[in-house]
């Protein structure tokens, strides 16, 4: 299944103006408040009707402007899972989850459908053992995960999820996060994710889709993309397999076509794949191999560009083919003399990582 949009919108003095193709996995609508992710949104939801364009899930057009063709929300078969749950507090969660299942009633698919199947769907998402409880009994995490449950037993072409990890803490972010990834993997729909967190996009996306004042950026694989992203928490996106652990130091050694990486102990076996995000703020570039330094990653490389921006500058290296993005000062670009094609060396301070 895949999702087509070409639309412009304008609401008062915003004008918003997306075109992009999302196909099975996680297509992250990326960029700063107010870029537009949420009416975009909205707009593919049918809760907003566009100006002009055309949207379409799986060839099944929902919107053409030309055509005067606008199928009403409730007839799309879109799941919208939203900041906050949106639970039914009066019902447990099997009847939340059932109410959703509800809206799937004539839908002539095969019950066996893991995006459609209740058992499936509990077992997806892990939710088995809260199915008598009421909503005001759970964690933000688990109230997050009955919100998916009852979306995807609508039986979607598409679920959307605006920002759905903004209001909770850390712990529960981590707790409903590979909730998620199960759904990139398993559940067979296309996900447009709403976020403004490089790190949330680094680990679950398959596509990014960066919004910049209204305006599609860029479009591609997170690998290629995500680098792009005007952030103060740009980085980089490194595919990444379990090489080994090194026990006696409680580390765990990660191989990636830049080279070797170290990080504390992961639970992943030896053999698994894994996404390391390095934060452009956490490397720091030398023209000579680093000698007795406590920073246990030395990536070799050159640079590819350089884009200034005031007293700051994003430098783009090619590590063996493998981008790596560092942030240093305009002075340090001066001091070292930097330019495309020079050959450095990549100290990295801290490495994020995530089962992929």
């Amino acid at each position: 299944m895949s999702l087509e949009v070409d639309i412009q919108h304008t609401r008062g003095a915003f004008r918003l103006a997306a075109r992009f193709t999302a196909e099975p996995g996680v297509t992250a609508l990326f960029g700063h408040s107010g870029a537009g992710k949420s009416t975009l949104v909205d707009i593919v939801a049918g809760l907003i009707k566009p100006d002009r364009g055309r949207i379409a899930v799986d060839g099944q057009v929902l919107v053409d402007t030309e055509r005067g063709v606008f199928v009403p929300k409730h007839r799309r078969r879109v799941g919208y899972v939203f900041q906050d749950s949106r639970l039914f507090p009066h019902l447990s969660v099997q009847q939340n989850l059932v109410y959703g299942r509800w809206f799937a009633r004539g839908d002539r698919q095969q019950d066996g459908a893991a995006a459609g199947n209740f058992d499936s769907v509990v077992e997806l998402l892990g939710i088995g053992a809260l199915l008598d409880r009421r909503p005001d009994s759970l964690s933000g995490g688990e109230k997050q995960r009955v919100a998916i449950g009852r979306a995807l037993l609508a039986r979607p072409r598409l679920l959307l999820m605006d920002e759905p990890l903004a209001s909770l803490d850390e712990a529960r972010r981590a707790e409903i996060l590979p909730y998620v990834e199960r759904l990139r993997d398993h559940a067979g729909v296309p996900i447009l994710y709403v976020s403004h967190s490089v790190a949330e996009v680094a680990r679950l996306a398959t596509t990014v889709v960066i919004l910049s004042e209204g305006k599609v950026t860029a479009v591609g694989p997170v690998l290629d993309i995500l680098p792009l992203a005007d952030s103060g928490d740009g980085g980089s996106v490194l595919d990444a397999t379990v090489a080994r652990h090194d026990e006696p130091f409680q580390l765990t050694v990660l191989d990636t076509i830049a080279g070797e990486l170290q990080v504390p102990r992961l639970s992943a076996p030896v053999g698994a794949s894994v996404r390391a995000y390095i934060r452009a703020r956490d490397v720091m570039l030398s023209l000579h191999q680093p000698q007795e330094i406590s920073a246990l990653n030395v990536l070799s490389g050159k640079v590819a560009a350089i884009a200034a921006k005031g007293a700051q500058a994003d430098i783009r290296l090619d590590c063996n083919g493998a981008i790596v993005m560092a942030r240093l000062t305009a002075k340090s670009v001066e001091r070292l003399a930097l330019a495309p094609g020079r050959p450095v060396h990549a100290v990295i301070k801290s490495v994020s990582f995530e089962r992929s």
